[in-house]
């Protein structure tokens, strides 16, 4: 019989920690994501201002990410890297997820400006990448990325 009560209270013990593992579940905060409000204002803090254009941003994802938990990504700005007129800076923002930043590259007016990675994604969304002049302007190629399995929570 001692066995029985002991069952029982471990039983008990069980289905008490699921309660209260399952009420702290409910109160945690869900993860918020970024609005594309708070991407360009990312966006305007980076470009020193500029609105960036449409053009000479190629930006290469796959359309479909069968796992959000990594995204190959490559960033290709067609311009000269020259001394007088070269890519300064390249900018990636992901606006779905909780921190829509993703990665910023400094370049020197060498080589070619091309850039390449990897990225989670918590959600089917857009994302954008600013390629940034060195006469000030501001350079955007974007492409939407359906994900399947989200990688930051989602």
């Amino acid at each position: 019989m001692s066995q029985d009560v002991n069952s029982d209270l471990s039983r008990r013990g069980v289905l008490l920690g699921m309660g209260a593992g399952a009420a702290a579940l409910a109160l945690m905060p869900s993860v918020a994501h970024a609005t594309r409000e708070e991407a360009n204002d990312a966006f305007a803090k980076l470009t020193g201002g500029a609105k960036p254009q449409a053009g000479k941003v190629t930006l290469k994802l796959p359309e479909i990410a069968e796992n959000g938990n990594t995204v190959p990504f490559t960033v290709v700005v067609d311009n000269p890297m020259t001394e007088a007129n070269y890519v300064k800076a390249i900018h990636v923002m992901a606006e779905g997820n909780p921190a829509p930043g993703v990665v910023s590259y400094f370049l020197q007016p060498t080589g070619k400006a091309e850039v390449y990675g990897r990225m989670r994604l918590a959600k089917t969304q857009d994302v954008r990448a600013v390629a940034v002049l060195s006469d000030g302007s501001a350079w955007e190629g974007k492409k939407e990325v359906k994900v399947t399995i989200g990688g930051c929570g989602g």
